[in-house]
């Protein structure tokens, strides 16, 4: 078994001076940490594999291809490999768990 505690990531996170963190590599998966502070803008590119996206806390607005919604807590959203997305209006300070299948590269 692995275990992991959110605010230990968080800070590790913070410690490598990054907004992303992978914790976990398997075969078929891989999970991360992203965060975003408020009013930080979001770098990312389309992915090659699906990922999901588990909002821990803060809020922000997704748009995935031409459709946009508002997230937070507790929000779980699918992005399909390839399709252009971003965090936008990020509101409040925005952790997310993210799951990549296949791992990410």
């Amino acid at each position: 078994m692995k275990a992991f505690r959110l605010d230990e990531l968080d800070a590790e996170r913070a410690a490598n001076d990054g907004a992303y963190l992978q914790f976990l590599r398997e075969r078929n998966m891989s999970v991360g940490l992203y965060a975003l502070d408020a009013g930080q803008p979001d770098p990312q590119a389309p992915h090659s594999q699906d990922e999901v996206y588990f909002v821990v806390s803060g809020r922000a607005s997704l748009t995935v291809g031409m459709e946009t919604t508002t997230v937070g807590r507790g929000s779980v959203v699918y992005v399909p490999a390839g399709e252009p997305h971003k965090f936008h209006h990020i509101s409040e300070d925005l952790r997310v768990l993210v799951v990549f299948s296949p791992p990410e590269g």
